[in-house]
């Protein structure tokens, strides 16, 4: 399949035409130039054919170690990845000095490069910006207005050489009534880059990194795949887009999302962070495993546990990843302190696993992937009915729930419907009058008898239907 790597100077509308091409808003798109920090991939379609999308952040003159040097850095890195690259240039801008450097920069890339103009929306700027344009030496520019939809038939042709070399057939010539539409029509549809995976990997097991701003996230990830794959820094808020990144640990496939840090609401002064806090909500709702990363300079304030009874409350199953432990001194007291304070603030969820590492050391990263493995099959555990209702009559036997008006409030059935989390009914004669006490006391009772410690344990209450009422 074709990689494509999307290139250009910043705010020249890459993101926009990822999305557009791959039909889900991924990339966060703003007006601010140097949004995209980070590369990532997904994978689309253009008129029927598929290929490896590859967006990329802006192309900067930066070589030194400032955030524009390090994107730099991405940019590269993403190039070494694609077979092919799709130069794009602001139609509106017209060609820049950076423009002609960057174009400079790609001819020693020894990789085809299609030139595209875009924001070709407006006939007069179109003239004008694609007769410049052939100065950059890349042959005939392609027009384009990726937020409007405009251009795809003709660089489907720039590209239809280089799908044929893929497949060695001639690619079927396009239906020009295709109509890719706007992405607000499709802005309901669960659009995560979990969404993207190959068939190979469906069954991946889809973690996603969180935490608060600086807390070691990118770092983490980095460690895990051994390479630079994503931007880290000193700077709170590097990472803005989630990326999600293909990896394998013990013969079973992870996909790894780092995700931007996660501050106060109150906190959140411009859009961009709104969008990137949205991005790792989505993160967390997609995920099946979250490693919630702390400081351990600084561990579990309260931005901590908001964002940990978030996800415990979307289901999800959660490992502590307690970072920096390499700077701790007294670490027994530490981790005692760390232990009880997730008894009392997440007491809905008994046992959280918990593991003390050093991301930028490497430091037991394997012993937080083996961790993810057990957790995940725990978040999986299913438990036979029969079972459970012999285990229910000892429960009731050993505590009956309180009287409702002088009778019984009798345990009748209870079963598993669900699991991911594992999820419960219990018929009884009076749901409403049962007390969240006696509701906790089933649920508590649930993990220590069928080993359920560490995920949320969800228990649902019913009633059975009299068929003589009315």
């Amino acid at each position: 399949m074709l990689r494509l790597a999307i290139i250009g100077r910043p705010n020249v509308g890459k993101s926009t035409l990822f999305n557009k091409l791959v039909g889900k808003h991924l990339a966060i798109v703003d007006d601010t130039p140097g949004v995209t920090r980070d590369w990532r991939e997904a994978q689309g379609t253009l008129f029927g054919q598929p290929l490896t999308l590859i967006d990329t952040a802006g192309l900067e003159e930066s070589f030194d170690e400032s955030i524009q040097g390090r994107m730099r850095k991405q940019t590269e890195a993403a190039l070494a990845q694609a077979d092919c690259i799709l130069f794009v240039i602001d139609g509106r801008a017209g060609v820049t000095p950076a423009d002609e450097h960057f174009a400079t920069f790609l001819r020693k890339q020894k990789k085809p490069v299609i030139l595209a103009v875009n924001k070709c929306e407006n006939a007069k700027t179109t003239q004008s910006a694609v007769a410049e344009s052939y100065a950059l030496g890349f042959g005939e520019p392609i027009p384009l207005s990726a937020a409007h939809s405009i251009g795809f038939e003709d660089l489907y042709e720039n590209l239809r050489p280089y799908f044929r070399e893929e497949t060695g057939e001639e690619s079927e010539e396009i239906n020009e009534s295709e109509d890719f539409g706007d992405l607000d029509s499709i802005e309901g549809q669960e659009d995560f880059e979990f969404q993207q995976e190959e068939p190979e990997t469906e069954k991946a097991l889809k973690l996603a990194i969180i935490g608060r701003p600086n807390v070691g996230k990118s770092t983490l990830l980095n460690a895990i795949v051994k390479q630079e794959r994503v931007m880290t820094g000193p700077e709170a808020g590097t990472t803005r887009d989630a990326i999600a990144v293909d990896w394998t640990y013990e013969n079973r496939t992870f996909r790894l999302v780092d995700t931007a840090g996660m501050r106060k609401k109150s906190k959140i002064q411009n859009v961009i962070e709104k969008l990137s806090v949205e991005d790792s909500l989505r993160a967390i709702r997609l995920a099946q495993i979250v490693v919630l990363v702390l400081d351990a300079n600084a561990a579990l304030e309260k931005q901590d546990l908001q964002i940990a009874d978030h996800v415990i409350a979307e289901g999800r199953a959660m490992i502590v990843a307690v970072n920096k432990w390499d700077t701790i001194e007294n670490r027994n007291e530490k981790l005692e302190e760390i232990k009880y304070k997730l008894t009392t603030s997440l007491a809905q969820t008994r046992d959280l696993p918990v593991v003390t590492l050093s991301a930028l050391n490497g430091r037991n990263i394997e012993r937080l992937l083996d961790l993810a493995l057990e957790t995940y099959e725990i978040w999986n555990k299913r438990i036979a009915t029969s079972g459970l209702n012999r285990w229910l009559a000892r429960m009731e036997s050993q505590n009956p729930p309180p009287l409702v008006g002088g009778r019984p409030n009798r345990l009748k059935y209870i079963t598993q419907i669900k699991t991911r989390p594992p999820t419960f009914v219990l018929w009884l004669s009076k749901p409403q009058d049962l007390p969240d006490t006696y509701k906790r006391y089933i649920i508590n009772g649930l993990r220590e008898q069928y080993d359920i410690p560490g995920v949320p344990v969800r228990l649902m209450l019913r009633t059975s239907k009299n068929p003589y009422k009315n």
